[in-house]
């Protein structure tokens, strides 16, 4: 998934998804928190490989994605392409009015407007780029 959208969240709690994230994300998906200060959104087969290889881990390692799963909740769109966005996991990464809606790859993110903005702007340098793809092997 590409691209990023900017949306204000409704008085219910609901964000919209584009139309182009909608087709790859589905009509229902697992919204959970992320390594960055963002939220995660997996489409049901995004999901089972994510839990499928979790379950893989050793026994002694699985407890440490917890997390990932006691904070996910599972989102249905509704008939105008919007979901609502549960006010624990908005508050967990600050997302207040206004949310950044972005593809990364396989997965939806949502970020507070702001700090999507910051953090883009601090990546997006063409140093850092050159860095990244250079760290990657690109």
């Amino acid at each position: 998934m590409v691209d990023n959208y900017e949306y204000k969240i409704d008085a219910k709690g609901r964000v919209f998804i584009p139309a182009s994230m909608r087709e790859d994300l589905g009509e229902v998906f697992y919204v959970t928190i992320s390594q960055e200060h963002c939220l995660n959104a997996y489409s049901l087969e995004g999901w089972e490989r994510f839990r499928s290889i979790v379950n893989e881990l050793p026994m002694g390692k699985q407890p440490k994605m917890r997390p990932f799963f006691s904070n996910a909740k599972k989102c249905e769109l509704d008939s105008q392409g919007r979901f609502v966005l549960p006010q624990k996991l908005r508050d967990r990464v600050g997302i207040d009015k206004e949310v950044t809606v972005s593809g990364m790859g396989t997965v939806v993110q949502f970020w507070d407007t702001e700090s999507f903005r910051a953090i883009n702007e601090q990546e997006s340098t063409p140093e850092n780029l050159a860095d990244v793809m250079d760290e990657l092997g690109i």
